[in-house]
């Protein structure tokens, strides 16, 4: 059974930074790809960032130059997004996608809160 575990999420001042982490266990077949996407209340899920088995990343507009999406090269199957320069905007719950060939397994999702 596939399973999508994130972490990392907290309380951080606007300016701050943080990062992500999530671990997919329990895949017997190739990853297509891995991304990002976060929740605000009231609103969408939106994608923030996503990365493929090949390395290709693509970002929303709104946190290009401020996230990277990188693979954790110490971990299998597990993705990183740092986060600097946080705004009160970015705040959500992050949720975690696993693209694999036949269907995507999502994660139960991190909170990011960015306040003062």
């Amino acid at each position: 059974q596939v399973q999508v575990v994130e972490s990392g999420g907290d309380l951080v001042q606007p300016g701050g930074s943080l990062r992500l982490s999530c671990a997919a266990s329990g895949i017997r077949f190739s990853i297509n790809a891995m991304g990002w996407y976060r929740q605000a209340p009231g609103k969408q899920r939106e994608l923030v960032a996503i990365i493929t088995s090949g390395g290709a990343a693509n970002y929303a507009d709104s946190v290009k130059g401020r996230f990277t999406i990188s693979r954790d090269s110490a971990a299998k199957n597990t993705v990183l997004l740092q986060m600097n320069s946080l705004k009160p905007e970015d705040t959500a719950v992050y949720y975690c996608k696993v693209v694999l060939v036949r269907y995507d397994v999502w994660g139960q999702g991190t909170q990011v809160t960015v306040s003062s």
